[in-house]
């Protein structure tokens, strides 16, 4: 599938600031199941930027404004191909037991994504549910769509409830949150479970164009979205989405990843004022008719 996304994040200071400064993961990366063919990132009011690679492997670009401004945008541009997602079939073959002995041998890959941080406790009830759904003979591709469908379940999406400062003990006991809320309970079970996960930050076709036939609309808002990748014997990732209570697809872009929401976030920064600042955040994913769809010999096109 071919997508052209914008994706605007736009500052307003009540008085203006003297200094700005951001840090910006909004670089789509080139992946087996995804191809960038465009992509570009503005900042208004231009100012000096510059590029690093980060410790999980994402693109973070630094923004420096030190000119007086009262207002800041940042606007990030792309057109990604998505392709359908390998799934390691043989390694999810394997049983949990397996899975586990296995990807003890690669430690050095999987350290970080195997520990609790702040944001993602693996105590209380993610280990009751790491017991109950991951026993040492499940074949690991069943208990991740259990564990995935649990989440979906057990859990209500709901915009507004959370702040990204909201404790995983008070999501686990409201049993309501967004995408990202989502993302930290499942990788909290995965990881108490002994399992390596990782956050994934990113884009989702939320309204299908195909809606009437057999894609249907996903949950999503009208931001970013999150999932998890689950790390299987052979160094593979494979994604689920619990909110949309699916393996993840096509319409799916991956942008940035890490432990969790504060190591992939898209945006983040501070300022120099006295004043306080709003946040607006939009985002627009529009599928486009793509050529390499088209049947070879014929001028028929799949409708989109």
């Amino acid at each position: 599938m071919l997508f052209e996304v914008v994706h605007t994040t736009g500052y307003r200071y009540s008085v203006p600031v003297s200094e700005a400064y951001l840090e910006a993961r909004l670089t789509p990366p080139k992946r087996e199941d995804q191809d960038v063919l465009s992509h570009r990132i503005d900042f208004n009011p231009e100012a000096k930027m510059s590029d690093y690679t980060d410790y999980f492997g994402n693109v973070a670009t630094f923004y420096s404004m030190t000119l007086r401004h009262e207002q800041l945008k940042v606007t990030n541009r792309m057109t990604v191909r998505t392709k359908p997602r390998n799934l390691a079939l043989e390694a999810l073959q394997l049983n949990v037991a397996e899975a586990r002995q296995i990807l003890g041998s690669a430690m050095t890959d999987i350290f970080d994504y195997l520990q609790p941080t702040a944001a993602v406790p693996t105590s209380g009830p993610a280990v009751s549910w790491a017991k109950k759904i991951f026993k040492s003979s499940s074949p690991i591709r069943v208990a991740l769509q259990d564990l995935n469908e649990a989440v979906n379940e057990h859990f209500t999406y709901k915009s507004g409830v959370t702040q990204n400062s909201t404790p995983l003990a008070s999501i686990w006991k409201k049993r309501e949150g967004v995408c990202q809320d989502f993302a930290h309970i499942m990788l909290s079970v995965l990881r108490a479970a002994g399992l390596p996960g990782r956050y994934v930050c990113g884009y989702i076709e939320s309204d299908s164009p195909k809606a009437n036939g057999t894609e249907g609309n996903l949950v999503g808002s009208l931001a970013t979205h999150a999932w998890v990748e689950v790390m299987l014997p052979g160094l593979r990732w494979v994604a689920l989405d619990p909110t949309n209570k699916q393996w993840c697809g096509e319409r799916h872009i991956t942008v940035s990843v890490g432990r969790d929401f504060s190591d992939a976030a898209p945006v983040r920064g501070t300022f120099k004022g006295s004043g306080t600042q709003s946040i607006s955040v939009s985002v627009s994913m529009r599928r486009l008719t793509d050529p390499h769809l088209e049947i070879a010999g014929s001028s028929m096109i799949p409708t989109v």
